[in-house]
């Protein structure tokens, strides 16, 4: 898909609020892409090779005022201040991009987005976000659609214990997608199921691993497909017996009524790890030129070196993910208006980006030129 942009809202400085594990790696490869950046923090303590704003965004008038001097913001914060944030970004009209996983906060965003003269993008990150262009690309292969299947994982090299797991981002995160309903498209109909549902086994590189059903993963992928494919769903990818443990956790000992406590508890038991690795399984089966095939893309991505340093895996997919969505919007390759869906982004566009092309093991170099072309 080609769309037309009115060249007028080109992004040259951008804000990035939240300077955690993600948000920091967001606004370095942007920096280190050639955009002027800023980063949004409560009380900055740290030196960081960008400019930092102290900014408190449950202040609605510092945050008018802060917003009124960027292109675009990037909220990597938890996704409960996304709203708030994202509507002052649309009646200033600043380019609005995240990365929850969070349906209602994208709902929310999309109303705003149908009167807002500037991107309203969210769920710009590895799931939602990467995998929905990775399963458009594969579709798009086909004259007729019998399933999409989404698969991803971000896990620990070397899992311990009996859950085989590491919160390498952010608890809420992980306790939201393991609690709400889950959209999928089932025999045709669209409907909602619930979480930690559907296992299945799924071998990647000879290693035997599970997927079950988790929510927001799909973005918006229901309703573009809704009427095209039988059978379209999202799941995670984690160590074998992952799902009966966290069932046990969450419903047996009823953790699910106290979701802040969860995130701390598992937190504390399974802290951060800096070797991880993300699976991707995307599959698509359907019918080309009369003949039932089915077309996969299947990768195991680890850290690797960006500025001098080794970056976690769930840290440079997500913020290449992002990164390389706002760069798309500033070369005018994307709208410069409306919500954009991810699965709407074509996935050799993606990887051509001066941050996307870190997906296909490339390194991250070259600045933004003169012509808004990346230099090598």
């Amino acid at each position: 898909m080609k769309w037309k942009s009115s060249m007028n809202k080109r992004i040259t400085s951008v804000l990035v609020l939240g300077l955690g594990k993600v948000g920091y790696l967001v606004a370095l490869l942007l920096h280190e892409t050639g955009f002027k950046v800023t980063g949004g923090e409560l009380n900055p303590t740290e030196k960081f090779p960008f400019a930092i704003q102290a900014l408190d965004v449950t202040n609605a008038g510092d945050l008018t005022e802060t917003l009124k001097k960027y292109d675009a913001i990037i909220s990597c914060l938890p996704y409960h201040f996304n709203i708030g944030v994202a509507r002052v970004a649309a009646q200033l009209g600043v380019h609005y991009f995240d990365l929850t996983e969070d349906v209602s906060t994208t709902k929310e965003i999309i109303k705003m987005s149908m009167t807002a003269p500037c991107v309203m993008a969210p769920q710009c990150g590895l799931a939602p976000g990467f995998i929905a262009i990775v399963g458009a690309s594969l579709a798009g292969k086909f004259d007729k659609i019998r399933s999409i299947k989404l698969r991803v994982g971000a896990l620990p090299k070397h899992p311990t214990g009996l859950l085989g797991y590491a919160f390498n981002w952010s608890p809420e995160g992980v306790v939201n997608e393991y609690l709400n309903d889950c959209e999928v498209i089932e025999n045709g109909v669209r409907k909602w199921v619930s979480p930690l549902e559907w296992l299945e086994k799924i071998v990647i590189n000879g290693l035997q691993l599970e997927a079950f059903t988790t929510s927001g993963g799909l973005g918006t992928m229901c309703e573009s497909y809704e009427g095209l494919v039988e059978n379209l769903d999202y799941k995670s990818i984690r160590y074998q017996g992952h799902a009966a443990m966290m069932n046990f956790f969450l419903h047996e000992l009823l953790m699910r009524e106290d979701r802040v406590n969860a995130g701390k508890i598992l937190v504390n038991a399974k802290p951060p790890v800096s070797e991880d690795v993300v699976y991707i399984h995307a599959s698509v089966e359907g019918w080309l030129d009369g003949h039932l095939n089915r077309e996969e893309f299947v990768r195991a991505y680890s850290p690797v070196e960006i500025a001098g340093k080794t970056r976690r895996t769930i840290a440079w997919t997500t913020a290449a993910s992002i990164c390389a969505v706002v760069e798309l919007v500033h070369s005018g390759a994307l709208p410069d208006r409306g919500f954009i869906k991810q699965e709407e982004i074509p996935l050799a566009t993606f990887l051509a980006t001066h941050n996307g092309r870190l997906y296909e093991g490339r390194p991250h170099g070259g600045k933004l030129s003169r012509d808004n072309t990346i230099s090598s």
